[in-house]
């Protein structure tokens, strides 16, 4: 029995995803460097210890990572404030079907907290949660277990008893790795192969969740 609902963010429940892809490949082409699709697909929910690292392999040590983060974080900002947010299909089924069976529902995302909370505002869905970790509350990111652990335990459940819900491969992985069950909701990307053994579940949108809380339907 699910007794915990773990929600990423961009791209899963807020259509920010594409907005992150978009905006980190203008701020790397205006400061230089042709990042592509494929370079940031590369990084989705990848904490900075773990991008940084990863881009510079890429592009060289030239690679100014901080000041393009900054830049492309401006640029989302921007977008933001002049259209808002989008948030994705099924949400607010899913999020009415959890709050009326009682199950507690935590946000996992590897957005710093000011900015989710300030997201999840705008998109009028923040106070329906019971839990907040997020990127700069954990000492490792994903795909490192120990945001889906230490929202686990922020919610008083084992992380067995949690169902775990993203849209990209590092946080299917830290999903997993925690002992959650990871259920992919994909956005840019299906899932590879070498990533289905991990999922409990793969599902096109939200609202395809529900029946899995209900214990319908079959796995993968």
């Amino acid at each position: 029995m699910i007794q915990g609902l773990l929600f990423d963010m961009d791209g899963l429940m807020l259509d920010t995803e594409k907005l992150l892809a978009r905006f980190w490949m203008q701020a790397a082409h205006e400061a230089g460097f042709p990042m592509t699709f494929e370079h940031v697909l590369g990084i989705r929910s990848l904490a900075a210890v773990f991008a940084k690292p990863k881009l510079k392999g890429i592009f060289g040590e030239a690679f100014d990572y901080e000041r393009i983060r900054a830049r492309r974080r401006e640029l989302t900002a921007e977008h933001i404030a002049k259209y808002g947010i989008e948030v994705k299909p099924g949400l607010h089924e899913l999020l009415g079907f959890a709050k009326e069976n009682g199950i507690r529902m935590a946000v996992t995302t590897a957005t710093d907290r000011e900015r989710a909370e300030e997201y999840l505002r705008k998109a009028d869905v923040h106070d329906l949660f019971d839990a907040f970790v997020c990127g700069d509350m954990v000492t490792k990111g994903k795909p490192d277990p120990e945001i889906y652990l230490t929202a686990s335990r922020e919610l008083g459940l084992e992380p067995s008893v949690c169902m775990a819900l993203e849209d990209s491969p590092n946080g299917i992985r830290s999903a997993y790795a925690a002992g959650c069950k990871a259920v992919m909701i994909p956005d840019l990307s299906q899932p590879e192969e070498e990533l289905k053994p991990l999922l409990y579940a793969c599902v096109p949108t939200l609202a395809d969740v529900i029946p899995l809380l209900k214990g319908e339907g079959s796995h993968r």
